[in-house]
């Protein structure tokens, strides 16, 4: 059951629906949509790179002024009412540099605040390590109402007027039985964008009731303010952490082959090697994979005192390459690929954010969100910059052949790389009992 959004953490619980339904409702479509604006490759790859490129940046600019400069509820209003405004128009224009421009300014704005309405959900948590599960949920339930509003944008509502249905359960049939299709689906896929502004703009308001984190500590006069950053990177010089923050790349590059290779395969035709699914429902079965992500972030906290963190994080691992395996082998099995969505609930909840309370449980206090920021840099960035460019490669050059698409072959690659980043965390990852940081508390250790 989800918190009463009247007490503070409904109120987080509420932040976090909104802060993910603003992401769910463009990201899964847009990889079909550019190509159908007439997008050179190049220019397809400049949009699809502005996300990972602002993780980057947020990294060195926007982590710094949360945890040093501003009051990070503010913060998440200003940059939620102009990069709503931004994605907003981006469901007005066909142009590529207004596109690209508009695009490449929402992702700099929104991109820090997901490391932002973490810190903001921690540092009202009395137990993160119990507590954030069930909060963070509300970013899952978010996602998945993103998918919906579209199963009805993307209808054909002129062969449902046509068929003139009597009652409110044959309309519903008719509808959900006449998706839009080719152009005319493609063409629709600009309310993704138009949706996703509205509910920033919900968020840029809700953000000014959340609860007030602590105020900042005043410099000492003529006190050269640390990097906070540059902080989070010394943090390196752990093994055990240099370890997590490299796997934690490779699975945020196999995390983003799924977005950019699984809408095409549910969409593609049986005959041509897809799985043949109608417009209207990918994103809606993609979303099935948050359904279990809820039930996962309900035992996230005891499977985490149970098993220990590194056990945790390599069955997360483990469920990208079983999902792909099934890609691979059984790709004739609709509900077979249907049912496995729910892995990616698994492979979010047990890796990513186990990651996100173990930076909160070892990293200092003063500069949380920079180290929440420096494995952002390999979620959200180079994880993904490196999936942007070298999935559409993949999927268009290696793996094609003719007008035949080679999913086995193409599923193959992510389903090896997962599996060896689970083997190089069982090896080499070795987190103490506590933090390295003064704020560190008690956690399991791995085993």
């Amino acid at each position: 059951m989800s918190p009463s959004t009247s007490s503070p953490k409904g109120r987080l619980f509420f932040m976090m629906v909104l802060e993910f339904f603003i992401w769910g409702a463009w990201l899964p479509l847009i990889f079909g949509y550019l190509p159908s604006l007439g997008f050179t490759p190049g220019q397809q790859s400049l949009i699809l790179n502005a996300f990972p490129v602002a993780s980057i940046v947020g990294m060195f600019f926007s982590n710094q002024w949360a945890d040093q400069k501003f009051a990070p509820e503010k913060f998440l209003a200003f940059s939620h009412l102009i990069g709503g405004l931004a994605i907003l128009g981006c469901g007005f224009t066909k142009d590529f540099w207004p596109f690209f421009l508009l695009m490449l300014v929402h992702c700099l704005l929104y991109v820090p605040t997901i490391s932002i309405t973490n810190s903001i959900a921690f540092a009202n948590m009395k137990n993160p390590e119990k507590e954030f599960g069930i909060v963070r949920m509300g970013g899952t339930i978010g996602w998945i109402l993103a998918a919906w509003p579209f199963t009805f944008i993307f209808v054909n509502w002129a062969a449902v007027d046509a068929a003139h249905p009597s009652g409110l359960v044959d309309w519903l049939g008719i509808a959900l039985a006449n998706p839009l299709t080719g152009d005319a689906a493609k063409a629709a896929t600009k309310w993704t964008f138009i949706v996703a502004g509205l509910a920033s703009l919900a968020l840029a308001a809700f953000s000014l009731v959340l609860p007030r984190s602590a105020p900042k500590p005043a410099a000492t006069a003529g006190a050269v303010q640390k990097s906070a950053w540059l902080e989070a990177l010394k943090l390196l010089k752990h093994p055990f952490l240099l370890v997590l923050w490299l796997v934690t790349l490779v699975d945020s590059f196999v995390h983003n082959c799924y977005f950019n290779w699984t809408g095409v395969f549910l969409g593609t035709a049986k005959e041509a090697g897809g799985v043949g699914i109608a417009s209207n429902w990918i994103t809606p079965v993609m979303s099935l994979g948050q359904i279990a992500e809820i039930l996962t972030m309900f035992v996230l906290g005891a499977t985490l005192r149970r098993f220990g963190w590194r056990t945790t994080m390599i069955v997360g691992i483990l469920g990208h390459a079983a999902r792909f395996a099934v890609y691979a082998f059984f790709p004739e099995s609709a509900p077979m690929i249907i049912v496995v969505q729910v892995l990616h609930g698994v492979c979010y909840a047990f890796f990513f954010a186990t990651v996100y309370i173990f930076v909160d449980a070892y990293c200092p206090k003063d500069i949380r969100s920079s180290a929440q920021g420096l494995f952002n840099l390999q979620i959200l960035g180079v994880g993904a910059l490196l999936a942007n460019s070298i999935c559409p490669w993949l999927i268009q050059k290696v793996y094609t052949n003719g007008a035949l698409i080679d999913f086995k072959g193409l599923f193959m690659v992510p389903l090896a790389t997962a599996s060896l980043a689970a083997v190089a965390l069982a090896l080499f990852f070795r987190p103490p009992a506590r933090g390295p940081g003064e704020a560190g508390v008690g956690a399991p250790a791995g085993h």
